[in-house]
């Protein structure tokens, strides 16, 4: 039971991470992309650093269900 939870709740955030992925702005072609280049005035707008933020927490929690799967498969 605890196993199938946890294969749900991995299968949610790998569907939430490609969402969020997917609504990331794309940033500056060429070369000032490539070296980090910045929006105007090197300002980022708040939604697209609270989208940021959102998608490194699920990252996170995706990976770290990734290896909890593991640990629970493998015993």
């Amino acid at each position: 039971m605890l196993e199938l939870t946890l294969q749900i709740l991995h299968a949610l955030l790998a569907i939430g991470l490609v969402v969020a992925v997917i609504l990331q702005p794309s940033r500056e072609a060429g070369m000032p992309g490539i070296i980090g280049g910045q929006n105007l005035f090197g300002k980022t707008k708040g939604i697209e650093e609270k989208l940021s933020k959102v998608t490194s927490a699920i990252a996170i929690l995706f990976m770290i269900s990734s290896v909890v799967l593991a640990f629970i498969v493998g015993r």
